[in-house]
């Protein structure tokens, strides 16, 4: 009898120690995989810039492209990091779950190593080795991924009326807009009140009635009738503009049992008012028409068609989460010598 005894004792305290060894052993696990995501997913970013860069370089892509696809590349290997590494973070609570319910042994039995939780925060503390982490998710500063798009049209004199005499289709002329912005509030604390900027490209469409075209006659642009029947009158300008916002965020803050308060964005209504300047990259015309023999052509003018290079003006938003309303208007003319100033109206996405 006491010989089975001592070998319960024997094998219960084979599982403690097998049980305190897994615990750890999982932990260590995790904290290398998550690490070796980060690693994998900047090394396959930097092997995709390479390549841009290469591509850039033997001038099968332009600046232009080259730029938008590194944008795209740098924003799906942050998602990918943040997808991966939210899945070995859920492991790592289930595993704490499972040693809270006895599973493994607990923390009172060997204090040299523990993980606690506390609302937002994960603090991992290693007795042995006297270090002390802790994962912070009250960020003063966030990024978003912004994608706009809607229409365009021109301004006479900076007269809101004079859009019912424009010479450009209202409804055919698109823009679109897509960049990064970053968000910092204001105080330390939790508050309502942040500064939103960024680096956004717009391409900017510009369709003209009545069967005109744009043409340049002594260093002034008009619009005129084409000799052919246009199927298609497009004047696409293309932007990189540094949008700098005020942003009322109204999103509801969370209060941890502690008393501490965690600043909640794009959870509510958001209100954005404020401006951009930037440069024009490239203007081209896209013109197509059947010629004398009905062979559809399509015709590729490029030139500044003297517009102004620089470019400014007023910007606002109305947002409920991550989507809302858009205005942009440019203070500067479209063209030099003339009072044409360009308007967007739109849909704004900002993927927090």
């Amino acid at each position: 009898m006491i010989r089975i005894i001592l070998i319960l004792v024997l094998f219960s305290t084979t599982i403690a120690f097998s049980q305190e060894r897994v615990f750890e052993k999982e932990v260590s696990k995790i904290s290398k995989k998550i690490d070796k995501i980060t690693r994998q997913q900047k090394d396959s970013l930097k092997q995709k810039i390479k390549l841009i860069n290469k591509d850039l370089k033997e001038n099968k892509i332009t600046k232009e492209q080259a730029l938008l696809q590194k944008n795209e590349a740098a924003n799906y290997h942050a998602k990918q990091i943040e997808v991966k590494v939210s899945l070995q973070e859920h492991k790592l609570q289930e595993l704490v779950q499972d040693k809270t319910n006895g599973k493994i042994a607990s923390v009172e039995e060997d204090d040299s190593f523990s993980i606690r939780f506390f609302d937002n925060d994960i603090i991992v503390f290693d007795g042995k080795n006297k270090k002390r982490k802790k994962k912070k998710y009250n960020k003063r500063t966030t990024s978003q991924f912004v994608f706009a798009f809607g229409v365009n049209n021109v301004l006479e004199n900076n007269e809101f009326n004079s859009l019912n005499n424009s010479q450009y289709r209202f409804w055919q002329s698109h823009f679109y807009e897509l960049g990064f912005t970053f968000k910092t509030r204001f105080s330390k604390e939790a508050s309502k009140l942040y500064f939103k900027y960024g680096l956004s490209f717009l391409w900017n469409n510009l369709r003209a009635k009545n069967n005109q075209h744009h043409v340049v006659n002594n260093g002034v642009t008009n619009l005129e009738q084409h000799v052919k029947s246009l199927s298609e009158s497009r004047l696409r300008h293309v932007q990189m503009t540094f949008p700098m916002h005020l942003e009322f965020d109204f999103s509801k803050n969370k209060k941890l049992s502690d008393g501490r308060v965690i600043d909640k964005t794009h959870d509510g209504l958001r209100f954005g008012i404020g401006g951009f300047f930037g440069f024009k990259l490239g203007t081209r015309q896209y013109l197509e028409f059947e010629n004398n023999e009905s062979i559809r052509v399509e015709e590729v003018q490029k030139g500044d068609f003297n517009m102004n290079t620089v470019n400014y003006g007023l910007s606002t938003y109305l947002a409920y989460e991550g989507i809302g309303l858009y205005a942009k208007y440019d203070l500067n003319p479209l063209f030099k010598g003339t009072e044409t100033r360009n308007i967007s109206l739109g849909v704004r996405f900002d993927i927090n």
